[in-house]
């Protein structure tokens, strides 16, 4: 199993996002798509606090995938199904065999500031497809503003991850929420998040 030092610290404020934002749906259950599950610490957490969300984890990596599994069998965990491989980049068709309106939710966790322009252009475009009217996709992770980014640490960040790639880089709200619009989804809420990162919530229209 791999462990992730950030994901046991941010797994509780997450949880408590979700939970306040789904609280309205928990008399029934739903089912939620994960992109970018990595080590799989934060959904086994989730499924735990919220047994009326069936999820499903998804990375691109087989190491990932390899270590969801382990955290689906040491914990027991009913909720989370075996992990798939899933690339966002590609048409939404291409996501898993998951169909048109499946998703009550897609979460999306430090996955755009890793990714390139074309990854989040599919993560919408997939999100748009896949997303039940009124679902939600919530992601979370370091954001510039209108262009700006602050404070310097977060510059910071952003010149790293370029380094990594030329393509990664902290993505602008703004051009999130175009990408939204376009798909069928409005931004409803910004949530503040320790260490200046922020969850971003966007309904399916």
């Amino acid at each position: 199993m791999l462990l992730s030092p950030q994901a046991e610290r941010n797994w509780e404020e997450l949880c408590s996002v979700l939970e306040d934002v789904l609280e309205d749906q928990s008399h029934r259950q739903l089912f939620a798509l994960e992109l970018g599950s990595g080590t799989g610490q934060h959904v086994i957490r989730f499924a735990q606090k919220m047994p009326f969300v069936t999820w499903q984890p998804s990375d691109i990596q087989e190491e990932s995938r390899e270590s969801i599994k382990a955290y689906i069998t040491a914990t027991n965990t009913k909720t989370v199904l075996q992990p798939v491989h899933l690339d966002a980049s590609e048409p939404w068709d291409k996501w898993a065999g998951l169909s048109c309106s499946s998703c009550d939710v897609i979460i999306a966790i430090n996955l755009l500031q890793y990714s390139s322009f074309k990854t989040a252009q599919g993560v919408f475009s997939g999100a748009g497809q896949i997303i039940k009217q009124n679902g939600l996709l919530i992601t979370y992770g370091v954001y510039a503003i209108n262009g700006t980014i602050t404070p310097s640490c977060n510059e910071l960040l952003d010149e790293e991850l370029r380094k990594m790639n030329p393509e990664w880089g902290l993505p602008d709200i703004d051009v999130l929420r175009q990408l939204a619009y376009g798909n069928g989804m409005r931004m409803e809420r910004m949530i503040e998040m320790e260490d200046f990162y922020k969850c971003l919530i966007f309904r399916k229209l």
